[in-house]
Protein backbone atom coordinates (compact mmCIF):
# COMPACT_ATOMS: atom_id res chain seq x y z
CA UNK A 1 0.00 0.00 0.00
CA UNK A 2 1.59 3.54 -0.95
CA UNK A 3 1.95 5.85 1.81
CA UNK A 4 0.28 9.43 1.00
CA UNK A 5 1.87 11.81 1.82
CA UNK A 6 2.25 15.56 3.53
CA UNK A 7 -19.80 3.91 34.13
CA UNK A 8 -21.52 6.86 33.99
CA UNK A 9 -18.89 9.54 33.71
CA UNK A 10 -19.28 13.10 34.95
CA UNK A 11 -20.41 15.74 32.31
CA UNK A 12 -17.48 17.42 30.16
CA UNK A 13 -16.63 20.86 30.97
CA UNK A 14 -16.68 23.77 27.99
CA UNK A 15 -13.15 23.69 27.17
CA UNK A 16 -10.96 26.12 25.03
CA UNK A 17 -11.42 24.66 21.49
CA UNK A 18 -7.61 24.31 21.05
CA UNK A 19 -7.44 21.98 23.80
CA UNK A 20 -5.33 18.81 23.10
CA UNK A 21 -7.44 15.49 24.48
CA UNK A 22 -4.82 13.18 26.18
CA UNK A 23 -6.16 9.67 27.45
CA UNK A 24 -4.27 7.29 29.25
CA UNK A 25 -5.46 3.63 30.17
CA UNK A 26 -3.90 2.19 33.66
CA UNK A 27 -3.67 -0.79 35.23
CA UNK A 28 -1.83 -1.42 38.55
CA UNK A 29 1.10 1.26 37.24
CA UNK A 30 0.77 3.75 39.86
CA UNK A 31 4.30 4.82 39.85
CA UNK A 32 4.93 5.27 36.31
CA UNK A 33 1.60 6.40 36.09
CA UNK A 34 2.18 9.77 38.46
CA UNK A 35 5.56 9.86 36.61
CA UNK A 36 3.81 9.69 33.26
CA UNK A 37 1.34 12.69 34.06
CA UNK A 38 4.58 14.78 36.11
CA UNK A 39 5.67 14.36 32.70
CA UNK A 40 3.13 16.41 30.98
CA UNK A 41 3.39 19.48 33.18
CA UNK A 42 5.83 20.48 30.48
CA UNK A 43 3.60 21.02 27.66
CA UNK A 44 2.90 24.39 26.72
CA UNK A 45 -0.31 23.76 24.92
CA UNK A 46 -3.35 23.28 26.91
CA UNK A 47 -4.53 20.00 27.81
CA UNK A 48 -7.56 17.64 28.57
CA UNK A 49 -6.13 14.87 30.46
CA UNK A 50 -8.73 12.03 31.06
CA UNK A 51 -6.76 8.79 32.73
CA UNK A 52 -9.29 5.57 32.35
CA UNK A 53 -8.23 3.21 35.47
CA UNK A 54 -9.08 -0.18 34.37
CA UNK A 55 -10.23 -1.67 37.74
CA UNK A 56 -6.32 -1.65 39.17
CA UNK A 57 -6.21 -2.80 42.56
CA UNK A 58 -2.93 -0.39 43.77
CA UNK A 59 -3.31 2.49 45.24
CA UNK A 60 -3.21 4.39 41.41
CA UNK A 61 -7.05 5.78 41.86
CA UNK A 62 -6.34 7.01 45.41
CA UNK A 63 -2.99 8.71 44.03
CA UNK A 64 -4.61 10.45 41.26
CA UNK A 65 -7.55 11.88 43.20
CA UNK A 66 -4.58 13.22 46.18
CA UNK A 67 -1.83 14.12 43.49
CA UNK A 68 -3.27 15.41 40.11
CA UNK A 69 -7.01 16.66 40.52
CA UNK A 70 -6.58 18.27 37.65
CA UNK A 71 -7.04 14.94 35.58
CA UNK A 72 -10.58 13.30 35.53
CA UNK A 73 -10.92 9.80 36.46
CA UNK A 74 -12.75 7.44 35.02
CA UNK A 75 -12.44 4.38 37.34
CA UNK A 76 -13.84 1.07 35.75
CA UNK A 77 -15.45 -1.48 37.95
CA UNK A 78 -13.59 -4.03 36.18
CA UNK A 79 -10.63 -4.51 33.44
CA UNK A 80 -12.80 -3.61 29.91
CA UNK A 81 -9.38 -3.96 27.84
CA UNK A 82 -7.15 -1.42 26.64
CA UNK A 83 -9.34 -0.46 23.50
CA UNK A 84 -12.41 -0.26 24.79
CA UNK A 85 -11.10 1.75 28.14
CA UNK A 86 -9.07 4.51 25.64
CA UNK A 87 -12.90 4.21 23.72
CA UNK A 88 -14.27 5.48 26.77
CA UNK A 89 -11.64 8.14 27.62
CA UNK A 90 -12.11 9.48 23.77
CA UNK A 91 -16.10 9.31 24.15
CA UNK A 92 -15.69 11.80 27.59
CA UNK A 93 -13.71 14.15 25.38
CA UNK A 94 -16.70 14.04 23.18
CA UNK A 95 -15.01 12.46 20.32
CA UNK A 96 -15.24 11.50 17.73
CA UNK A 97 -17.60 14.22 16.72
CA UNK A 98 -19.44 16.14 19.93
CA UNK A 99 -18.63 19.76 19.52
CA UNK A 100 -16.80 20.26 22.60
CA UNK A 101 -14.63 17.31 21.00
CA UNK A 102 -10.82 18.51 21.20
CA UNK A 103 -8.80 18.95 17.94
CA UNK A 104 -6.87 15.98 18.51
CA UNK A 105 -6.19 13.46 21.32
CA UNK A 106 -3.29 11.93 22.58
CA UNK A 107 -3.90 7.72 23.47
CA UNK A 108 -0.67 7.42 25.73
CA UNK A 109 0.75 4.59 27.49
CA UNK A 110 1.36 4.80 31.52
CA UNK A 111 4.76 3.79 31.32
CA UNK A 112 5.85 6.59 29.29
CA UNK A 113 7.36 9.86 29.97
CA UNK A 114 6.49 12.97 27.59
CA UNK A 115 9.68 14.86 26.87
CA UNK A 116 9.92 18.31 26.47
CA UNK A 117 8.56 19.90 23.55
CA UNK A 118 6.93 16.37 22.32
CA UNK A 119 3.93 16.84 22.35
CA UNK A 120 3.89 20.60 20.35
CA UNK A 121 5.99 19.15 18.16
CA UNK A 122 3.46 16.70 17.41
CA UNK A 123 0.66 18.91 16.79
CA UNK A 124 2.79 21.75 14.98
CA UNK A 125 3.18 18.54 12.16
CA UNK A 126 -0.72 17.79 12.24
CA UNK A 127 -1.20 21.34 11.97
CA UNK A 128 1.03 21.64 8.78
CA UNK A 129 -0.25 18.78 7.05
CA UNK A 130 -3.89 18.37 6.80
CA UNK A 131 -3.95 14.71 5.31
CA UNK A 132 -1.71 13.14 8.23
CA UNK A 133 -4.06 11.57 10.66
CA UNK A 134 -1.37 10.37 12.87
CA UNK A 135 1.33 11.87 14.17
CA UNK A 136 3.80 9.34 16.40
CA UNK A 137 6.90 10.17 18.22
CA UNK A 138 10.54 8.82 18.91
CA UNK A 139 10.67 6.01 21.54
CA UNK A 140 13.26 5.59 24.06
CA UNK A 141 14.04 3.44 26.66
CA UNK A 142 14.73 4.28 30.33
CA UNK A 143 18.52 4.04 29.44
CA UNK A 144 17.99 7.10 26.35
CA UNK A 145 18.47 4.69 23.71
CA UNK A 146 16.30 3.94 20.75
CA UNK A 147 13.41 2.06 20.74
CA UNK A 148 11.44 0.75 17.55
CA UNK A 149 8.44 2.36 17.17
CA UNK A 150 7.20 2.12 13.20
CA UNK A 151 6.36 -0.28 11.91
CA UNK A 152 5.16 -2.19 8.37
CA UNK A 153 1.20 -3.65 8.42
CA UNK A 154 1.55 -7.00 9.88
CA UNK A 155 3.20 -9.85 6.64
CA UNK A 156 4.16 -13.74 6.74
CA UNK A 157 7.76 -12.61 6.56
CA UNK A 158 7.12 -10.60 10.13
CA UNK A 159 5.78 -13.65 11.42
CA UNK A 160 8.02 -16.25 10.81
CA UNK A 161 10.96 -13.83 12.29
CA UNK A 162 8.81 -13.39 15.30
CA UNK A 163 8.76 -17.07 16.01
CA UNK A 164 12.23 -18.08 14.47
CA UNK A 165 14.22 -15.46 15.81
CA UNK A 166 16.91 -13.90 13.32
CA UNK A 167 20.02 -14.65 15.38
CA UNK A 168 18.74 -17.56 16.91
CA UNK A 169 16.93 -19.70 14.10
CA UNK A 170 17.51 -17.27 11.40
CA UNK A 171 20.31 -14.92 10.35
CA UNK A 172 20.72 -11.98 12.42
CA UNK A 173 21.13 -9.27 9.80
CA UNK A 174 17.20 -9.93 8.82
CA UNK A 175 16.12 -8.72 12.01
CA UNK A 176 16.17 -4.82 11.93
CA UNK A 177 15.18 -5.05 8.46
CA UNK A 178 12.19 -4.52 5.96
CA UNK A 179 11.07 -8.04 6.18
CA UNK A 180 10.52 -7.96 9.77
CA UNK A 181 8.26 -4.65 9.73
CA UNK A 182 10.88 -2.29 10.72
CA UNK A 183 11.70 1.07 8.42
CA UNK A 184 16.01 2.07 8.12
CA UNK A 185 14.89 5.33 8.20
CA UNK A 186 14.02 5.05 12.12
CA UNK A 187 17.51 5.96 13.50
CA UNK A 188 16.79 7.35 16.83
CA UNK A 189 18.15 10.66 15.45
CA UNK A 190 16.34 13.43 16.94
CA UNK A 191 17.24 15.23 13.86
CA UNK A 192 15.70 13.10 11.20
CA UNK A 193 13.24 14.25 9.33
CA UNK A 194 9.54 12.93 9.65
CA UNK A 195 8.87 9.45 7.49
CA UNK A 196 5.58 8.23 7.13
CA UNK A 197 5.08 4.92 8.25
CA UNK A 198 2.54 2.15 8.35
CA UNK A 199 1.65 2.35 11.72
CA UNK A 200 3.28 3.11 14.91
CA UNK A 201 3.92 1.34 18.36
CA UNK A 202 0.85 2.19 20.25
CA UNK A 203 2.46 3.44 23.43
CA UNK A 204 2.03 7.35 21.95
CA UNK A 205 0.41 8.63 19.02
CA UNK A 206 -1.70 11.90 18.49
CA UNK A 207 -5.06 11.54 16.40
CA UNK A 208 -6.72 14.07 14.54
CA UNK A 209 -10.30 14.58 15.49
CA UNK A 210 -11.40 14.68 11.64
CA UNK A 211 -9.64 11.43 11.02
CA UNK A 212 -11.61 9.42 14.13
CA UNK A 213 -14.94 10.68 12.77
CA UNK A 214 -14.05 9.62 9.83
CA UNK A 215 -12.74 6.22 10.45
CA UNK A 216 -14.74 5.66 14.35
CA UNK A 217 -12.90 4.68 17.02
CA UNK A 218 -10.45 1.81 18.36
CA UNK A 219 -12.38 -2.13 17.83
CA UNK A 220 -13.01 -2.63 21.65
CA UNK A 221 -13.08 -6.58 20.53
CA UNK A 222 -9.50 -6.42 20.70
CA UNK A 223 -9.10 -6.99 24.10
CA UNK A 224 -5.31 -5.95 24.16
CA UNK A 225 -2.70 -5.92 20.85
CA UNK A 226 -3.26 -4.97 17.81
CA UNK A 227 -5.73 -2.56 17.89
CA UNK A 228 -3.66 0.40 17.25
CA UNK A 229 -2.32 -1.87 14.43
CA UNK A 230 -6.54 -2.68 13.15
CA UNK A 231 -7.41 1.10 13.58
CA UNK A 232 -3.93 2.37 11.82
CA UNK A 233 -5.30 0.28 8.65
CA UNK A 234 -8.62 1.87 8.67
CA UNK A 235 -6.79 5.28 9.03
CA UNK A 236 -4.73 4.02 6.07
CA UNK A 237 -7.71 2.78 3.99
CA UNK A 238 -9.73 6.00 4.33
CA UNK A 239 -7.31 7.89 2.57
CA UNK A 240 -5.01 9.51 5.61
CA UNK A 241 -1.09 9.39 6.24
CA UNK A 242 0.32 8.19 9.24
CA UNK A 243 4.09 9.49 10.59
CA UNK A 244 7.02 9.35 12.73
CA UNK A 245 8.07 12.83 13.95
CA UNK A 246 11.86 12.31 15.41
CA UNK A 247 12.16 15.24 17.16
CA UNK A 248 8.86 14.26 19.23
CA UNK A 249 10.60 12.10 22.15
CA UNK A 250 8.77 9.86 24.53
CA UNK A 251 10.46 7.78 27.03
CA UNK A 252 8.92 4.29 26.98
CA UNK A 253 9.10 1.30 29.46
CA UNK A 254 7.33 -1.31 27.64
CA UNK A 255 5.04 -4.03 29.74
CA UNK A 256 3.93 -2.39 32.77
CA UNK A 257 0.80 -3.83 32.56
CA UNK A 258 0.74 -6.84 30.22
CA UNK A 259 3.56 -8.07 32.28
CA UNK A 260 1.65 -8.96 35.14
CA UNK A 261 -0.59 -11.84 33.49
CA UNK A 262 2.34 -13.00 31.05
CA UNK A 263 0.69 -16.09 29.57
CA UNK A 264 -2.83 -14.57 29.75
CA UNK A 265 -1.35 -11.59 27.83
CA UNK A 266 0.93 -14.39 25.53
CA UNK A 267 -2.25 -15.68 23.84
CA UNK A 268 -4.24 -12.42 23.84
CA UNK A 269 -1.02 -11.46 21.52
CA UNK A 270 -1.72 -14.17 18.79
CA UNK A 271 -5.69 -13.94 19.42
CA UNK A 272 -5.42 -10.17 18.23
CA UNK A 273 -3.06 -11.00 15.19
CA UNK A 274 -5.52 -13.79 13.95
CA UNK A 275 -8.32 -11.56 14.55
CA UNK A 276 -6.50 -8.78 12.51
CA UNK A 277 -5.99 -11.24 9.66
CA UNK A 278 -9.65 -12.65 9.72
CA UNK A 279 -10.64 -9.18 9.05
CA UNK A 280 -8.19 -7.53 6.47
CA UNK A 281 -6.17 -10.10 4.55
CA UNK A 282 -7.58 -12.74 2.26
CA UNK A 283 -8.06 -16.34 3.73
CA UNK A 284 -4.90 -17.62 2.21
CA UNK A 285 -2.52 -15.36 4.14
CA UNK A 286 -4.21 -16.28 7.08
CA UNK A 287 -4.07 -19.97 6.26
CA UNK A 288 -0.16 -19.59 6.31
CA UNK A 289 0.16 -17.27 9.34
CA UNK A 290 -1.97 -20.20 11.18
CA UNK A 291 0.18 -23.25 9.95
CA UNK A 292 3.53 -20.52 10.61
CA UNK A 293 2.22 -19.77 14.54
CA UNK A 294 1.65 -23.65 15.17
CA UNK A 295 5.06 -24.48 13.68
CA UNK A 296 6.60 -21.54 16.00
CA UNK A 297 4.20 -23.30 19.32
CA UNK A 298 5.53 -26.45 18.60
CA UNK A 299 9.30 -25.40 18.69
CA UNK A 300 8.07 -23.24 21.47
CA UNK A 301 7.08 -26.43 23.23
CA UNK A 302 10.07 -28.39 22.81
CA UNK A 303 12.57 -25.72 24.11
CA UNK A 304 10.14 -25.10 27.45
CA UNK A 305 10.38 -29.37 27.87
CA UNK A 306 14.28 -28.87 27.18
CA UNK A 307 14.21 -26.56 29.49
CA UNK A 308 12.53 -28.62 32.18
CA UNK A 309 14.73 -31.88 31.47
CA UNK A 310 17.85 -29.10 32.26
CA UNK A 311 16.12 -27.99 35.97
CA UNK A 312 15.88 -24.16 34.23
CA UNK A 313 12.08 -24.17 34.42
CA UNK A 314 10.01 -26.25 36.73
CA UNK A 315 6.81 -28.36 36.95
CA UNK A 316 4.47 -25.15 37.15
CA UNK A 317 6.05 -23.14 34.68
CA UNK A 318 6.05 -25.72 32.18
CA UNK A 319 2.74 -26.31 32.67
CA UNK A 320 1.89 -22.79 31.82
CA UNK A 321 4.02 -22.67 28.67
CA UNK A 322 2.43 -25.52 27.12
CA UNK A 323 -1.19 -24.44 28.12
CA UNK A 324 -0.49 -21.28 26.82
CA UNK A 325 0.96 -22.43 23.32
CA UNK A 326 -1.71 -24.84 23.12
CA UNK A 327 -4.23 -22.36 23.76
CA UNK A 328 -2.75 -20.22 20.44
CA UNK A 329 -2.53 -23.75 18.41
CA UNK A 330 -6.22 -23.67 18.76
CA UNK A 331 -7.03 -20.46 17.86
Amino acid sequence: MQQPHPQPAPPPPSPTTDALGVVIVSYNTCALLARCLASLHTCTLPLRVVVVDNASHDASVAMLTRDFPHVTVLAQPQNVGFAAANNIGMAWLGLPTAATAPPAVLLLNPDTEVQAGAIEALAAFLHAHPRVGVAAPRLCNPDGSPQRAAFRFPTLSMTLLDLFPPGEVLPGRLYHTWWHGRYPHERGDPHAPPFPIDHPLGAAMLVRRETIAEVGLLDPAYFMYSEEVDWCWRIRQAGWAIWQVPSAAVLHVGGAATSQFRQRMFVELYRSRVRFYQQHYPPARLWWHRRIVQAGMTRLALRAWQAYLRGTLDRTALREHLLAYGQVCRL
